[in-house]
């Protein structure tokens, strides 16, 4: 379903260009800066810090924290989509594969916006086109008529098709989750078959999407028991692929007690010391998600640095510039809702 080109990629450009780019990144000491900030101080703080054009394009449509939070996220979708173009030969298709998550998330934008009744415009506002799917290719799915024509003239525009027997549960149950664990599922392996694993880098790059995935997994169990949901119906939102937690080890997870009682389970993993201190009932799912996040960018620094010409750099630095991204979001978010600057530095990953 997902072929491979075959051809090689102009991996020495592209990753001079990411790094440029990564140097440009805001420092720890920034959102330092920014906690001291109002939301105006911000706009110009981050307009002086490479989101000028986006600042000054939105500045009177939006003002306060939709400002920067559509700045941030336009900015983003805008420099992702300039790698891809930039790119060829099998690094496009492997990073137009990895950027599949943003036309995943526009489609359920898209679906879940249509169930709360918001018109184009409204949906629009949250979406991200930061994936091969450009804005023009989301407005057509927004002008579809019903929800299985959207659905229909996604799979054209990804080149497949979404199976009967999920559209039928959907159709069924009315449960947009049916169609959003497909798409998460789907995701990861258009994404896993773009990789040739005939290279150690490219080897190396295939093992951190499967870390990954149990990153996800994990994650997914947790929010899932946190929701009173465990066993047999937690199984079915684990997405195949990753690198440890087989359909055993989730079993596990998902029939533990508590998070703590997870620990024994959870110590054979390669990165429970990075979120061991976090495991502990007392913490909350936002400090053990924390935790994994800053394990995979540190993992992803890492890797970085040991093939250098390679897809990794650039998978690198899309992940630090979401993270970034997330970090100017949730500092905006938090001074807005009036959040103790305390409470928004812990919820910062740096």
């Amino acid at each position: 379903m997902f072929g491979r080109k075959g051809k090689k990629g102009n991996y020495a450009y592209t990753v001079a260009r990411v790094k440029a780019k990564k140097a440009g990144l805001l420092k720890e000491d920034a959102y330092s800066k920014m906690l001291m900030m109002s939301l105006p101080e911000i706009s110009r703080f981050i307009s002086e810090s490479g989101y000028q054009k986006e600042i000054t394009e939105l500045t009177g449509k939006y003002d306060g924290v939709d400002l920067i939070e559509h700045a941030t996220y336009t900015n983003m979708a805008r420099l992702f989509r300039g790698i891809l173009e930039a790119s060829q030969g099998e690094l496009r298709d492997m990073i137009a594969a990895d950027l599949g998550r943003w036309d995943a998330w526009n489609l359920k934008v898209i679906l879940r916006g249509r169930s709360f009744g918001l018109s184009a415009d409204g949906i629009k506002e949250d979406l991200v086109p930061a994936g091969e799917l450009d804005m023009a290719h989301l407005e057509k799915l927004m002008g579809c008529e019903t929800d299985e024509d959207v659905l229909t003239m996604f799979g054209k525009m990804q080149k497949t098709s979404i199976p009967q027997d999920v559209l039928s549960r959907y159709k069924a149950e009315g449960n947009l989750s049916v169609i959003e664990d497909y798409l998460d599922k789907y995701f990861y392996e258009k994404l896993l078959l773009s990789i040739d694993p005939s290279s150690r880098p490219k080897r190396l790059y295939q093992d951190f999407i499967r870390n990954e995935i149990d990153i996800t997994n994990l994650e997914t169990i947790l929010k899932l028991k946190k929701e009173g949901i465990s066993g047999e119906d937690v199984l079915q939102y684990v997405i195949p692929g990753g690198k440890q937690i087989d359909r055993k080890l989730a079993t596990q997870l998902a029939n533990a007690e508590s998070v703590s009682a997870m620990a024994n389970d959870l110590a054979q993993l390669d990165f429970f010391e990075e979120i061991k201190p976090a495991l502990d009932d007392t913490n909350s799912l936002r400090d053990i998600v924390a935790a994994l996040t800053k394990y995979h960018i540190k993992q992803a620094k890492t890797f970085s640095h040991l093939y250098p010409l390679s897809v990794i750099p650039v998978v690198d630095y899309m992940i630090h510039k979401e993270n970034e991204v997330n970090n100017i979001r949730i500092i905006a978010r938090g001074l807005d809702s009036g959040l103790d600057r305390e409470v928004i530095r812990g919820l910062l990953v740096v």
